[in-house]
């Protein structure tokens, strides 16, 4: 249903309702200012106080004030340039011209900033000329100044509903019904809170997706050692040739992946979610090392303030050249702790199942456990973000695999920073080490592997949903057996689409 407002004056009040026109679904788009306050002309030629003592006394004293010294000619041409513009600003924005208005406003800001008028019409220019984030700013000094400016606080509700910050905008909407505004102001206040109460349901149910697509060149394909011979002490340091296989090789490739994830929120607190990821990745000429995945998760979520703790379950599968390898199942758990809007605080654990499907493959079953604990920091420009986070890893063997079970620990920092609004660049750092408690019986020793590995890029997004990302990685792993020793560089190209 739509409603339309006439222009009509709330003479109670001392407020005049300027024409809404037509009001269809209330959206952020809407722009129309609704209330504005006549303001009283200043009468200064004289003035009645009462001092102290003739208070007590019951007596009034009337003290004439002294004339003021009169204004030069240049003040007087100044305030009526002044005058001249508000008006001129005026007219403009009765006339649908909102951002021409606030182009000629704005460059006196600074000066004329505490001035009711300028600063109503500053923000009815800057709301309907698609700028919300400057009206707040003008709106706020005009309330400063006059908390009853009936006007100046409705328009504050609508930036706020532009803005999208919802809580903010009922609260300024239902300040303004309690001042009794008119049958047709209340109408259109009440389309206002109907349009936030469905948009704060509409937040209970979430809802995301992606796709993405990558091209690249990797130098290191099978994460194997660059040695084309291997002595093993087993055999008396007898020297092997190794199968190319398992030998360093380059190729390029490309992947292709797609996700989504859903979730719901109700009775405030309490949430369950869902999601799916799949993702391929294809090489030019060594297809033996195709591989695809698809990975599955769903829990429950509870939130208490500054506090957020998730539970759920994980499934996948992993396949090379297109036949099952292997399965994995977990459970997982995290928790989160906002010290404030800047500060994040992170613990977060896993159990996984990991089952081979092939039966040679199956002496090498393990689970897995890995807890952990992390830190973002957000700077105050909301430009640069940087965290950190630590890892214990525990892998048991199930079936006496070569070398046994082991243990881990890992560090990662990283960050990202915005230097322009599309394009923001991120780098991270990582180290690990894994030990295993059996001896190898070919190479006479318990495997021990230190990795690091270093990425950087850049992501540029031309468009709201599109990201398109350059990306270098650097990987390296040292072992003292030496066929697990590796490292590769892989530069890739992504394009990324976000729903």
């Amino acid at each position: 249903m739509k409603y339309s407002i006439q222009k009509k004056i709330w003479l109670a009040g001392g407020v005049v309702i300027l024409g809404l026109g037509t009001l269809g679904n209330v959206s952020a788009a809407e722009t129309t200012p609704i209330i504005t306050k006549a303001r009283p002309a200043i009468n200064a030629k004289s003035a009645e106080v009462q001092s102290a003592p003739a208070a007590q006394a019951g007596e009034q004293i009337t003290v004439e004030e002294k004339p003021a010294s009169p204004p030069s000619p240049e003040e007087i041409a100044k305030a009526q340039a002044f005058e001249k513009t508000l008006n001129e600003a005026d007219v403009l924005i009765n006339a649908g011209k909102p951002a021409e208005a606030f182009q000629l406003l704005a460059p006196f800001d600074f000066e004329y900033s505490g001035n009711v008028r300028f600063d109503y019409l500053l923000g009815i220019s800057a709301l309907d000329s698609g700028s919300p984030d400057k009206a707040t700013l003008a709106f706020e000094r005009v309330l400063a100044v006059d908390p009853n400016f009936a006007g100046a606080r409705l328009d504050m509700a609508r930036a706020y509903f532009s803005l999208g910050d919802m809580p903010r905008a009922r609260t300024e909407f239902e300040a303004v019904m309690k001042q009794d505004p008119p049958e047709a102001a209340k109408l259109t206040i009440e389309k206002y809170l109907l349009a936030i109460a469905d948009s704060e349901k509409s937040k209970n149910l979430k809802f995301s997706a992606y796709v993405e697509t990558s091209v690249g060149r990797d130098t290191n394909v099978n994460n194997s050692t660059d040695q084309s011979k291997i002595a093993v002490p087993a055999f008396g340091n007898l020297v092997f040739t190794l199968n190319p296989t398992n030998r360093k090789q380059a190729d390029f490739y490309y992947t292709a992946a797609a996700g989504a994830d859903i979730s719901y929120t109700f009775a405030e607190q309490w949430g369950v979610y869902a999601g799916l990821d799949y993702r391929m990745r294809g090489n030019k000429k060594l297809t033996d090392f195709d591989t695809d995945s698809i990975d599955t998760r769903a829990g429950a979520s509870l939130t208490l303030g500054d506090h957020a703790i998730r539970m759920g379950g994980t499934y996948g599968r992993y396949n090379t050249a297109g036949v099952p390898n292997r399965n994995s199942y977990g459970i997982t758990s995290d928790y989160k702790y906002s010290f404030n809007a800047t500060n994040q605080f992170n613990l977060f654990g896993q159990y996984g199942m990991n089952r081979f499907i092939d039966t040679i493959m199956q002496a090498n079953d393990f689970d897995q456990t890995v807890l952990g604990t992390g830190f973002m920091h957000m700077f105050e420009d909301g430009k640069t973000v940087v965290f950190t986070s630590l890892n214990m890893a525990l892998e048991k063997s199930l079936h006496d695999r070569a070398d046994g079970d082991k243990q881990g620990y890992g560090v990662r920092v990283g960050g990202q920073t915005s230097f322009t609004e599309t394009t923001e660049t991120f780098t991270n750092l990582g180290y690990t080490t894994g030990s295993y408690d059996k001896e190898n019986v070919s190479f006479l020793a318990s495997r021990s592997d230190t990795t690091l590995d270093v990425a950087a890029g850049l992501n540029w997004h031309p468009f709201k949903i599109v990201t398109i990302r350059p990306q270098v990685s650097y990987s390296n792993n040292k072992s003292n057996i030496p066929i697990y020793s590796f490292d590769r560089v892989d530069a890739s190209l992504t394009l990324r689409l976000d729903f």
